[in-house]
């Protein structure tokens, strides 16, 4: 893997058939229900969606995506738009891909996010995959439970 390059899969097979763990992740609104931190959704409008989360100091902070994929009961992927924000400091691009398929106890479902440091960022990537694989073991442990 490239340096400054992040890639982080987890996978966890949820007790709900495809359709309803699609019903869940194909629709924004959902996420403050299950994606760690989400406080609330703001602009949730077409293909695009704003994630309002909270530091550990109560601040507020804006995470917006663009959908790029959304294929019903198997792959949802999202981009960060970056520009302009205050993440394009230390992130070049960043991409959340949520792949579904059946399994025999409900639905494998796998995220994968990757992520492209920015400048001397790039030499962070271990911290920043440490965190991210925390933060995707929390989101499917919220799929699991709301499903």
């Amino acid at each position: 893997m490239p340096v400054g390059v992040t890639i982080v899969e987890r996978s966890r097979v949820v007790a709900a058939a495809p359709d309803a763990v699609w019903a869940i992740v194909g629709d924004p609104h959902h996420q403050p229900r299950w994606w760690p931190g989400v406080e609330r959704m703001e602009g949730v409008e077409g293909d695009r969606f704003t994630q309002v989360l909270r530091t550990r100091r109560g601040r507020a902070v804006r995470v917006d995506y663009a959908i790029a994929h959304a294929q019903p009961a198997e792959l949802a992927v999202w981009r960060q738009e970056l520009e302009g924000s205050p993440f394009a400091r230390v992130l070049s691009a960043a991409e959340v891909r949520i792949a579904m398929s059946a399994a025999t106890q409900g639905t494998r479902v796998t995220i994968t996010h990757a992520q492209r440091l920015r400048g001397s960022n790039r030499t962070g990537g271990w911290m920043l995959a440490r965190a991210t694989r925390k933060r995707l073991d929390e989101a499917l442990a919220g799929l699991a439970r709301i499903t």
